[in-house]
């Protein structure tokens, strides 16, 4: 994670701000330092991220729009991490690119549920 701290860009988005919007390109993989933020789809609040939580890696893998806007419900501080760098950390550090893919493995089966 040291490594990783030394490459991010720490920002700040205001309450009510929009941090990513849906339909957008992203070319920024984002992790919430502090503070809470809405995910929205259409118009509509479908989760929450806080401390800890990250957004914007499928736009870096997949050059698709974005799928949500992500929302600042309070005050956010943000660790952004450019495409060109993040790809980088995937090639020399194998770990997070394991921990990556079993989170995002995690995510598509959680999604399956829910349509089956």
């Amino acid at each position: 994670m040291r490594i990783v701290a030394r490459h991010v860009e720490i920002l700040g988005a205001a309450e009510g701000a929009d941090i990513v919007c849906e339909g957008e390109e992203g070319e920024t993989f984002f992790i919430i330092i502090e503070g809470r933020a809405a995910v929205v789809r259409r118009g509509r609040k479908i989760g929450e991220l806080t401390e800890g939580c990250y957004f914007g890696e499928l736009a870096l893998l997949d050059p698709a729009p974005r799928a949500v806007t992500i929302r600042a419900i309070t005050p956010v501080s943000l660790a952004a991490l450019g495409h060109r760098m993040f790809k980088v950390l995937l090639r020399e550090m194998p770990a997070l690119s394991s921990q990556l893919l079993a989170s995002l493995a995690g995510e598509l089966r959680q999604a399956r549920a829910g349509i089956g």
